[in-house]
């Protein structure tokens, strides 16, 4: 897996490619958001981790020009900004994930994860489960082509289970998937939008059943 990191904090930057190739990944890193934008354009990688507070181009501008040019990557952004409209436009312009300074090198390799997990099983445009289709680029869901309500973290666990239908789904690997929502998880938030993400898929004829000990399994209601 090929990562780009684009970090202007000497120390910083060490830090995470360091940690980041001790698991295996190889990291390029860039300075300056010139640099980052060039290389991001030009080689294909798997994994794009920018700060917004570049020299030279500012990290919006880089994830900008990336998307503008339709590359699928994941991108995760790495801002110091406290403001909420910073995140907020990051993630409009086609980020998938954000992470603020200072954080915990273990947080960041578990977002790193996740996005490089997701990108990799994401593999069709369209999830299918019985009477039940998951877009995955329009991010809704349908039930015999009739929208389904469900509310943003209602989403992105039915995509999770989707993705590994017929499977057993650990809570703690479904927490680790809701770190894209940056706030603390628990295992009583996890059972509380199964609770509510369950009664919504009656209709659809598809059970997400609890597996003692183990997690949750999504599968076709017998």
């Amino acid at each position: 897996m090929n990562i780009l990191l684009a970090e202007d904090d000497a120390v910083l930057s060490d830090g995470i490619s360091k940690a980041l190739q001790q698991r295996g990944y190889a990291v390029e890193v860039y300075g300056d958001g010139m640099t980052a934008q060039q290389a991001a354009l030009k080689s294909e990688y798997d994994l794009l981790i920018l700060d917004l507070g570049l020299p030279k181009l500012d990290g919006l501008r880089v994830l900008q020009s990336v998307r503008t040019q339709n590359k699928v990557v994941p991108i995760l952004i790495v801002t110091a900004r406290d403001g909420l409209n910073d995140r907020v436009h990051g993630l409009d312009l086609g980020a998938d994930d954000y992470i603020t300074k200072p954080f915990d090198l273990p947080e960041l390799e578990a977002r790193v994860r996740a996005l490089l997990r997701r990108t990799s099983q994401v593999k069709e445009d369209e999830l299918v489960l019985g009477q039940l289709k998951f877009d995955v680029a329009g991010h809704r869901a349908f039930v015999n082509g009739v929208p389904l309500e469900l509310f943003a973290k209602e989403l992105a666990l039915l995509e999770f289970l989707m993705l590994r239908s017929g499977k057993v789904i650990s809570k703690e690997q479904l927490i680790e998937h809701m770190y894209n929502w940056d706030e603390d998880v628990s295992h009583n938030a996890i059972e509380v939008n199964i609770h509510r993400l369950r009664k919504k898929l009656e209709i659809a004829g598809v059970s997400i059943r609890t597996i003692r000990g183990l997690g949750y399994l999504l599968d076709v209601t017998s």
